[in-house]
């Protein structure tokens, strides 16, 4: 298929250096280059990840007022320190 497309300043850069770097042609560095990029990165594809959970019981013992309350007083103390050496 004959196309038309107008590359970017930089694009066209990159294209020309792929032609002189591998003594191929214009044609078949573009043709490669949308290959790979439509295509996505070669190698291995990342398995997705699944979150394992564990039960807690029925029963909650955790008491969440006190957990914000530390998070809160963790908080104020790191904000008191980054004042004092002035950042």
């Amino acid at each position: 298929m004959r196309t038309t497309v107008t590359l970017d300043s930089d694009v066209e850069r990159l294209l020309k250096s792929a032609v002189r770097e591998s003594g191929t042609s214009f044609k078949k560095v573009l043709n490669d280059a949308i290959r790979e990029g439509l295509r996505g990165p070669a190698g291995p594809r990342r398995r997705k990840f699944k979150q394992k959970t564990v039960s807690l019981g029925s029963e909650q013992y955790f008491r969440w007022e006190q957990a914000l309350g530390t998070a809160a007083a963790m908080e104020d103390e790191e904000l008191v320190r980054k004042m004092s050496v002035g950042k």
